[in-house]
């Protein structure tokens, strides 16, 4: 299984990919990017819609949220903050309760957006 996120400019989107998060493509076509990261892959491709970026359209889960972030920031990656019920970040980052049993007793979460408008989350579980 394999996430797919439309681009409108796959250019742009291949730039930010490669500058904001230093990933590359490991395969190409014409309308399309596969990438590997972290075990699993993902793919951009050429698409007229338009992306609603409302919700986490694909995350990842990293050991240090703290580092990430100063790395990503470093890159000019630009974090959502959020203010909502249930939902507070700061300085990026959100404390969220709860969690899949098997990860933990919560999880340490943080969101941007990619150069095309998709909404990407990293996820740090919470140890007991």
């Amino acid at each position: 299984m394999a996430t797919r996120l439309p681009a409108k400019d796959l250019n742009r989107a291949r730039a930010f990919y490669s500058e904001k998060l230093g990933l590359e493509p490991v395969e190409e076509r014409a309308c399309g990017l596969r990438y590997v990261c972290g075990g699993s892959e993902f793919a951009l491709f050429v698409s007229a819609g338009t992306q609603s970026g409302t919700h986490t359209q694909m995350g990842w889960e990293v050991e240090d949220i703290e580092a990430t972030v100063r790395e990503l920031r470093a890159r000019g990656v630009e974090f959502e903050e959020y203010d909502l019920p249930g939902l507070k970040t700061v300085n990026g980052i959100a404390e969220i309760a709860g969690n899949y049993p098997s990860k933990g007793v919560g999880e340490r979460g943080v969101w941007f957006r990619d150069s095309e408008g998709n909404l990407l989350g990293i996820g740090q579980p919470v140890r007991t």
